[in-house]
């Protein structure tokens, strides 16, 4: 009994390995819809949503809306990706040349440890040359990405190479060291 539930056990993980982060480019506004009809298809969706403040002339209120627009991820086996690019207000799966672009663990992650820990991130500029960085302190702690000077104040940039996309956080930059 002890050998069989460890085998399957290992197949469970092996199962789950062979998964991967990859990036949906959706029709414009169409991020929440996709999230909702990949659900329901059962695959694991992440969709970053941040909330901000709007305000209309009769009345203020919260509203969500993706950190990304028109990107979402799905955790999805690379040769099961054609009942994904069939679901309504899908535009395209993101490739780089005929290979399926993937989303590294790591950076779905440190997206969740932003937004969860109370962070607003806000979409950068993927381009920016700065130093490579560790946050050694914080509830950002453990995370690694590069740190620039935007508006006067010390930034920290996750990239995200898949979609071509980055994201920054204000931080102190006494809670980061150099990675060599």
């Amino acid at each position: 009994m002890y050998i069989f539930f460890n085998l399957l056990n290992l197949a469970m993980i092996l199962k789950d390995s062979s998964k991967k982060w990859i990036a949906i480019y959706t029709k414009p506004k169409h991020e929440q819809s996709v999230a909702a009809a990949l659900l329901q298809k059962t695959y694991e969706v992440y969709l970053p949503l941040l909330k901000k403040r709007r305000k209309w002339s009769d009345r203020k209120k919260w509203v969500e809306f993706p950190l990304f627009k028109s990107y979402l991820f799905v955790k999805t086996r690379l040769n099961n990706t054609i009942p994904i690019s069939k679901t309504p207000g899908i535009v395209k799966i993101i490739k780089f040349g005929s290979k399926i672009a993937l989303v590294d663990n790591q950076s779905i992650k440190s997206i969740k440890k932003m937004i969860d820990g109370g962070y607003n991130p806000e979409p950068t500029d993927y381009f920016i040359t700065g130093d490579q960085v560790e946050v050694r302190d914080g509830p950002l702690k453990g995370m690694v990405g590069e740190v620039a000077r935007i508006d006067n104040h010390d930034r920290l940039i996750i990239r995200i190479d898949s979609i071509q996309h980055s994201i920054s956080v204000k931080i102190n930059r006494g809670y980061l060291k150099r990675i060599k």
